[in-house]
């Protein structure tokens, strides 16, 4: 936990064994990134411009490289473009009903005054989407109003789209040129440790005042030797054709995991991505102790407004199997009874 922030993945313990709480892709480290990073040249620094991986992306993408930003990661990305919208002199965020925390403490350390839906978007000097959402999994239900609309820059956070298992997109290539789309690839190539991201701004943000900002406000090489080759294989046809195989392994572990959670008697909530949340028999909070213990962790949702909820990225079966044991015996412990 950092500044208050609530995430998944490693805690003091380290790593858990069976971990549901963080979304990558769980048939582990795509083999390309993992043979490019091998032979990755750190003794060198990136070019500062990343002038052939912005080409690279932009072709992978379909857009012009001017419309390419480079970041360190979707956090450095999320406060950047809200120090960049503040400076120019934005006053509101407007955020989904339920979304990533560093959405609201990045319109908060920029002095924005925070708006949640179903507050009105309109006027709004920074919108924030995302879909598949977080933590939720599901359908943005205004973002086409939101592509369609005026009003302050509205940024479409891509992290789960490569790991979309269920569903349609709700926007087109021509709606995505209006809004700016923030892309994460490590979440679906299994690397989430290498930190790496950019967006592709809008049609009409090319050449703005806001772009020039983003540029000045970005870090020197945002993105390091290891960053910018998980960025160049992802484009990749390999990497590609593995993670469209492993969708179709996950597709089957989702159903497995959604079926174990039903016999436990929890209550699954609907969702297209490689994970989904879940109203618990039991409170997480009062068996989260006794899970950890047997390497088995969950992110609970009380902070992205969804209290009595977990969050469960889609794992193999033999980590379904733990978690069903190991919630079975917690939940049934004298310290918590039924």
């Amino acid at each position: 936990m950092t500044h208050g922030l609530v995430h998944g993945g490693p805690d003091a313990s380290g790593a858990a064994p069976h971990d549901f709480s963080t979304n990558g892709n769980a048939m582990g480290a795509c083999p390309a990134v993992l043979a490019a990073l091998r032979e990755a040249d750190a003794a060198h620094y990136p070019d500062p411009r990343y002038t052939a991986l912005r080409d690279r992306l932009a072709g992978f993408h379909g857009v012009a490289p001017e419309r390419i930003v480079i970041a360190a990661s979707a956090s450095e990305f999320i406060h950047r473009i809200s120090a960049a919208v503040a400076q120019g002199g934005a006053r509101t965020a407007w955020l989904p009903a339920h979304s990533y925390g560093d959405y609201e403490r990045a319109a908060r350390a920029w002095g924005l005054q925070v708006l949640r839906a179903p507050a009105p978007f309109d006027a709004a000097g920074l919108r924030w989407c995302c879909e598949p959402s977080s933590p939720l999994g599901q359908p943005q239900a205004d973002l086409v109003a939101h592509a369609q609309g005026e009003g302050g820059p509205c940024v479409l956070d891509m992290a789960y789209e490569p790991l979309r298992l269920e569903g349609r997109p709700s926007l087109g290539a021509a709606q995505r040129d209006r809004v700016w789309q923030m892309w994460t690839p490590n979440k679906a190539m299994g690397l989430t440790g290498i930190r790496a991201a950019y967006a592709i701004a809008p049609l009409d943000a090319v050449g703005s005042s806001l772009m020039e900002r983003l540029d000045l406000l970005a870090p020197s090489w945002p993105l390091g030797t290891h960053g910018v080759g998980l960025l160049e294989i992802w484009t990749g046809n390999e990497a590609q054709r593995w993670l469209a195989q492993s969708l179709d392994t996950l597709r089957e572990w989702k159903a497995l995991q959604r079926a174990v959670c039903a016999s436990l008697g929890w209550e699954c909530l609907p969702g297209d991505a490689n994970f989904f949340c879940a109203r618990t028999d039991e409170p997480y909070p009062r068996v989260a102790t006794a899970l950890r213990a047997q390497g088995i962790k969950l992110r609970d949702c009380a902070s992205f407004g969804l209290p009595g909820h977990v969050r469960l990225g889609v794992l193999p079966p033999a980590s379904q199997q733990a978690l069903k044991q190991g919630w079975t015996s917690a939940a049934r412990s004298p310290e918590h009874p039924s």
